[in-house]
């Protein structure tokens, strides 16, 4: 405890939850009371403004209500508060008070009231200035030597001075070699203003050089510029200090000298009006603020120095003359005089912790109390030490920590067979005539100690499966080895979006403190070749999809790079492949004999991407294999954006109608129970009614029941299938944008999380909205081209869409930012600076908040579904049972069913 505390005179606490900063504490008569008697001006980053007047009763009060003059909320931020002669034609004090996008200034003015607390304070705008870019710090005084007036210069973020001549905007000036903005101050004797860079260095400019420079807002000089030969704007002095700067105040000695005073990170300077340093002290704690003030000693400056320790240091130059203790670390300190009361220090917390103090000495009674001496038993604290070491020792060896690849407790490796099976294990497919091969792939694990609990689980992309999808393990002992062998196949007559699956195990290692085990997961990646999906087929000459994939060397033999595929009666294989996926769709693959370049055709667009991805995989691997590194696959063709568009809209019409039939099958499964109830009711009655067709209404609801839920489970399959297309169209696009724009591997992995989130797709949560939300926070940031863009705000919540217009037209210019030189990252920082520097000529993106979707009636479904059945262009799809059908299916107990009509009059007769 401090013996040198500082005196509470008065003190408050600002708001709640409320941030302050070193501008944002004034002290002035702003009221222009002429009584000298200063106000304490407090703005605050939540945009309040306060006006204080402090008078306690007695040393130490807390704030009364009369105290608190003003209090207004200007809505937008405040960075700094000053009071000055800032409005022309008059010489009174007014308020300036600085946002982040505007400058605004205030008159401050009161009523006198019948009693003290009937005086009414208020504050009227006399005018204010828009700014352009975001504003940092400003400057106020007599700028050119003008008299009776106040000027007022703003430095921006950017690092440009704005000077406002009062209510006109006079000019504004790029500092040279600006890039983050400093401190700065204006020195009235030598009309120049005083900052320090990024380069850590103190630079004077003087005013008349920055007036007649050249000006950054027009291009074209005007006559008084053309008068001054458009100079430079050239810096008057620098020194180079080595540290970043908190803070600069200029005093002035007499009326021949000033001093310019910078408090650094270690260190405060006072320097001489050309630069030169007069004295400079290193500063024991880290400063927070401090303020300058002429002292009453000739010849000499007193500075206070607010600490991160809560501990306000005067200095009479660099002698320390008092240290006192504060309770707050202050962030701004000011010395006013208020209620009659000379020299009272005023400093503010960055919490709102206003306090008013004055230094003195206040003695503690508090009396530290004896020690009680007793004899250490060294052995007993010897013994203590080796079983915290031993513990210390057990833990580490436990791996809490993680362990590196050398001491991993299990090692799972997979090898996928060259051949596939002799005899096929699949069993219960649905592909056609064709048969149906399989391969094997085992998977080998190998414990280095003792584990729990290990199970393997395999995954494949549907429509492919495995023979075994889990098995566990016994790892009783230390080097064991287990291998588990099963087959893979294709069950389904689609394409599987990925041949790549995945060895998944967990387990738990046990250890002295844990008995149950560390809970782990460890992974392995296998690839299936193309030939258990796809068989040799003749080449096809007419397809609908083509593409054309360019590389940097000569054309390979396709029987070189395919031999699995190769048909021994065929010669023409060279350059001409074909490829005919199980369940009917074929693929052509051509090479040109005299360009670098391959053709991938087919009906089906899909279908062209395990085709394509092969090619680019073998001819990498066959380059690799010739010692050529320098080998790239290029795309320069028109991106397929039309055809991906139709897959995407075809699998948002079957959430659509997957959405409506299970509407439809809950009516009627409601519709179902009440008349089991009204059925019930009747048989329990003692004295039998007739039925009144309630048999017949029972039956026919029961097969609408079953009619809607076989439609249901038929577009569930159907919803499958087209996922998985959806699927494999994501990853075509994917790799046609990666070889357009040759992005890197970083890049690739950020689209491919933004096209591809999700390995199911539910009705509560789909590709569409989910894909939507990824690629639109993409465009707002690292895609953006302005901060209008980049403030946009992505509704959190995410809903079905109503259509996919909004979807496509993100794709589309996500892939347009693309091509005009935008590149994806995941960092903020580069995110924004990618937006500064990005070419322009795309347009901002109106984005929306999702709209829930309204359920249309049961009359307008089954015109809606047939109209977009019929426009959907791809015959491949085996569109959902529409509600036409459905319909078709129900007819049949409409003859015997009670008409509308009757079923009315029933119901009024059970009433």
């Amino acid at each position: 405890m401090s013996l040198f505390k500082a005196r509470d005179w008065w003190s408050t606490i600002l708001g709640e939850k409320e941030e302050f900063d070193q501008g944002c504490l004034c002290l002035a008569d702003v009221d222009n009371s002429g009584n000298g008697q200063d106000k304490i001006i407090v703005g605050s980053f939540m945009g309040y403004l306060r006006i204080f007047n402090p008078h306690p009763v007695k040393t130490g009060d807390g704030t009364q209500a009369e105290d608190l003059l003003l209090e207004v909320h200007l809505r937008d931020p405040i960075l700094q508060v000053e009071v000055g002669k800032f409005v022309s034609g008059t010489e009174m004090l007014h308020l300036a008070v600085l946002h982040s996008r505007k400058l605004c200034v205030y008159s401050v003015s009161g009523t006198l009231g019948n009693v003290e607390h009937g005086n009414q304070y208020h504050i009227k705008l006399m005018y204010e200035h828009s700014l352009q870019r975001t504003a940092c710090n400003m400057a106020y005084g007599p700028f050119g030597g003008v008299k009776g007036r106040d000027l007022i210069c703003i430095q921006s973020m950017d690092g440009m001075l704005m000077v406002f001549e009062q209510e006109s905007y006079a000019f504004g000036r790029f500092l040279p070699g600006s890039l983050l903005p400093g401190p700065l101050a204006y020195s009235s004797r030598t009309d120049s203003f005083i900052t320090v860079s990024s380069c850590q260095q103190v630079e004077s400019y003087k005013y008349q050089v920055l007036a007649f420079a050249t000006d950054v807002d027009k291009k074209q000089e005007t006559e008084q510029q053309k008068l001054g030969s458009g100079k430079r704007l050239v810096v008057d002095w620098t020194l180079n200090i080595g540290e970043q700067a908190l803070d600069i105040c200029i005093v002035p000695f007499n009326q021949s000298a000033s001093s310019v005073f910078v408090l650094g990170e270690r260190n405060f300077f006072c320097l001489k009006d050309n630069g030169q340093i007069r004295f400079m002290k290193k500063l024991d704690c880290n400063p927070s603020c401090f303020l300058p003030y002429c002292s009453v000693s000739e010849g000499t400056i007193n500075t206070l120095i607010g600490n991160h320790n809560n501990m306000l240091h005067i200095y009479q130059d660099v002698t320390l003359k008092w240290a006192t203790q504060l309770p707050h670390v202050p962030v701004a300190v000011r010395v006013g005089c208020l209620h009659d009361l000379k020299g009272v220090i005023v400093t503010l917390s960055d919490d709102g912790h206003l306090q008013c103090s004055y230094l003195g000495t206040d003695p503690s009674l508090f009396q530290a109390p004896k020690v009680e001496s007793r004899e250490l038993n060294y052995e007993e604290l010897d013994g203590e030490l080796k079983e915290l070491q031993k513990i210390i020792k057990d833990v580490k060896s436990q791996g809490v920590w993680p362990m590196t690849e050398r001491e991993d407790d299990l090692k799972v490796s997979a090898v996928v067979s060259p051949n596939l099976d002799s005899v096929s294990q699949a069993a219960n497919v649905e592909v056609g005539t064709d048969s149906v091969p399989s391969i094997t792939v085992k998977v080998t694990l190998q414990n280095r100690v003792v584990l729990q609990k290990a199970k393997l689980s395999v995954y494949v992309q549907p429509p492919l499966v495995s023979t075994c999808d889990q098995c566990t393990f016994d790892f009783t002992v230390p080097e064991m080895t287990s291998t588990v062998a099963f087959s893979v196949y294709l069950k389904r007559s689609y394409t599987p979006s990925e041949l790549e699956g995945n060895a998944v195990v967990s387990y738990s290692r046990p250890t002295d403190r844990n008995p149950d085990g560390i809970p782990r997961v460890i992974q392995c990646k296998f690839r299936l070749p193309l030939k258990l999906i796809c068989l040799p087929g003749q080449p096809s000459k007419t397809a609908s999809h083509k593409l054309t994939v360019e590389t940097n060397k000569s054309p390979v033999s396709l029987l070189s790079l395919f031999p699995d595929f190769a048909i021994q009666s065929d010669d023409d294989q060279v350059n001409v492949m074909g490829f005919r996926l199980l369940g009917g769709s074929r693929v052509t693959l051509l090479a040109s004999r005299t360009s670098q370049r391959y053709r991938i055709q087919s009906e089906q667009f899909e279908d062209l991407w395990l085709v394509t991805n092969e090619l680019t995989y073998r001819l990498q691997e066959y380059f690799e294999k010739q010692g050529i590194k320098d080998f790239a696959c290029s795309f320069s063709g028109c991106l397929p954006l039309q055809e991906y568009f139709e897959l995407i809209d075809h699998h948002f019409e079957l959430r659509i109608n997957g959405e409506k039939l299970e509407e439809l099958l809950s009516e009627r499964a409601v519709q179902f129970r009440a008349i089991q109830r009204r059925l019930l009711t009747r048989f329990k009655d003692k004295t039998p009614a007739p039925l009144q067709h309630l048999d017949t209404l029972l039956d026919g609801t029961y097969k609408q029941v079953i009619a809607l839920a076989e439609a249901v489970e038929e577009n569930q399959h159907s919803l499958f299938q087209s996922f998985a297309r959806l699927k494999s169209a994501t990853h075509l696009m994917i790799l046609l944008i990666r070889l357009w724009q040759k992005l890197s591997a970083e890049q690739t992995a950020i689209l491919e999380a933004a096209f591809l989130p999700l390995q199911e797709d539910t009705q509560e949560l789909g590709w569409e909205e989910m894909v939507d939300a990824a690629i639109a926070h993409l465009l707002k940031t690292c895609l953006s081209k302005s901060s209008k863009e980049q403030a946009l705000s992505l509704s959190s919540q995410l809903n079905i869409p109503k259509d996919t217009s909004q979807l496509k037209r993100h794709i589309t210019l996500l892939c347009d930012r693309l091509a005009k030189g935008g590149r994806l990252c995941v960092s903020s920082d580069a995110a924004a600076s990618q937006a500064m520097v990005m070419p322009g000529g795309c347009t901002p993106i109106p984005e929306s908040d999702l709209e829930e979707r309204s359920l249309e009636d049961s009359t307008e479904l089954f015109t809606n579904h047939n109209h977009l059945i019929t426009e959907t262009p791809h015959a491949c799809f085996s569109p959902p049972r529409s509600f036409g059908t459905v319909r078709a299916k129900l007819t049949s107990w409409k003859e015997d069913a009670p008409p509308e009509a009757d079923l009315r009059e029933h119901r009024t007769q059970q009433t």
